[in-house]
């Protein structure tokens, strides 16, 4: 399956921002919360919105391959997928609004095909 190998990848991203978020949080020693501190919002921010739109997304390509999407689509999808949670965490961490609008416009795109091609296949009885 294609997707698993995007949903792997991404799990290791996602164990990235994770660490990141620890890094930040045990360089200012700041356990709960985020004592207003600008880097730590942001790494908390990157991790929480890869949370938001990576698990449907996630879902969405599983079920276009599953439902017999061609592969070249599915390494697409999922590769634009992977690709714009890296400009999104780069938008958010490094304050760039052009990193974050790629991001944002990679992972709505994927999410948008992904449901047409469902919407698509689907049998009405």
């Amino acid at each position: 399956m294609i997707i698993s190998t995007y949903a792997a990848l991404l799990s290791f991203f996602y164990i990235y921002l994770s660490f990141n978020v620890i890094k930040v949080r045990r360089a200012e020693q700041i356990s709960l919360g985020d004592n207003g501190n600008a880097t730590l919002q942001r790494a908390v921010r990157a991790h929480a919105n890869f949370m938001e739109y990576v698990p449907i997304a996630l879902i969405l390509l599983f079920l276009a391959e599953y439902q017999g999407l061609a592969s070249h689509y599915c390494h697409i999808l999922g590769g634009a997928l992977l690709i714009g949670r890296v400009f999104q965490n780069l938008g958010i961490v490094e304050k760039s609004l052009k990193y974050r609008q790629i991001g944002t416009i990679a992972t709505f795109l994927v999410i948008i095909v992904s449901a047409f091609v469902l919407l698509g296949r689907v049998n009405i009885s």
